[in-house]
Order: C-alpha cells, then structure tokens, then sequence
C-alpha cells in the first residue's frame, strides 16, 4: 500500500510542479480517480501559440486497477463572449477491459549504434478505446476517364482517441521516461484485464 500512495501522492506533486492551475487540474482528477489507488501516471503540458496569445493544454493520465482515466484542460482568452479568461476541464473514465489499443512510437538517434535503456529523442504515445472514430469519405471512382456512372462513395475509419508527442528536447527527459513507464503499465494492465 505504500508504493500505492507514494504513486498517489506522486500524481500530485507532478500536478502541482505542472505549474497550470494545479489545483483545478487536480480536483478533475482525484474526483476521476475516487478512492482507488493510482497504479502510474503521466502528467503532460503543451503551450501553443495561435496568432497573438499564448495557450496552454494540460493533459493528465491515470492509471488504477480497474480504469483508464484521461483529463484535459484547456485555457481559453477573455472575448466577447467571456470578459475574463477562463479554462474548460474535462475527464474520462474507461474500464481497462474497453482499451483496444496501446501503441508506443519511438523515436531514436543513430540507430545503428543503438544501445538498450538509451532513451528515444521522442515517443508518441496512441491509446484507442473506441470513444472517437474519424470516418474520412470521398467519391469513389473508376479508371475509365470517360466513365459518368455514379460509383457511390469510398471511404477509411481511423480510432482518434488519444495522442500524445513527447520529446526529449521539449518535454524533457524525465516526461520521455514518464511515458514509457505508463505505457508498459497500461499495455500490462490491458493484458490482464482482457484474460
């Protein structure tokens, strides 16, 4: 139970050292969370930048023995609609037994002098659970130029649930670590949940 409540606590010190309002971001997580010990975790900022402002995203992963849960938060800009700037948090929950899949991309320097443990200049992390679908269509058609006929429509479903880009340069080491270390834990834990 010790190791259980360091990861717990870990969870939130990751969250504090975020810096993006740690404490929305972490009450969206912990009421996710509830009462269940957090197994891994992974806590990830990106700043983008849109004409003239600077945005920030936050997005937390959790892992516990039962669930995968996922929160973002958003920071958006005083407008016209809103006269102060406010941030949008959102969180998912997903029984481990719905991850179809973890996929772990990586990127490495000099391949051919590779050596294991040497962390990868960056990783994308996918996971797939079946929440979001993208369905891309276009007319379909036939190698005759001269060809009028109706050929109805063809068309690709691509799962865009999550992910992730981390990189060593911008994220830092410690993050790249932190994402291999979840993933391995969620592709285990999705191994033993789909027995």
């Amino acid at each position: 139970m010790a190791k259980t409540g360091t990861t717990t606590q870990g969870l939130r010190a990751a969250i504090e050292r975020s810096g993006y309002y740690p404490t929305l971001v972490a009450e969206a997580v912990e009421a996710a969370v509830g009462r269940e010990p957090v197994v891994s975790y992974l806590v990830h900022q990106e700043t983008t930048f849109d004409n003239n402002e600077v945005r920030r995203h936050a997005t937390v992963l959790a892992l516990t023995g039962t669930r995968f849960i996922v929160s973002h938060t958003d920071e958006q800009s005083a407008d016209g609609s809103a006269p102060v700037p406010y941030a949008t948090t959102s969180t998912e929950s997903v029984k481990l037994s719905r991850i179809s899949s973890v996929v772990l991309s990586r990127v490495v320097a000099d391949p051919e002098s590779y050596t294991p443990g040497t962390l990868p200049r960056e990783v994308v992390l996918t996971i797939g659970w079946g929440a979001v679908s993208r369905i891309d269509m276009e007319p379909a058609g036939c190698g005759d130029p001269n060809c009028e006929a109706d050929h109805g429509y063809t068309g690709s479903t691509t799962a865009d649930d999550l992910s992730l880009r981390i990189s060593e340069a911008g994220d830092g080491p410690e993050t790249v670590r932190q994402t291999l270390a979840f993933a391995q834990a969620l592709s285990e834990a999705t191994a033993v949940s789909g027995r």
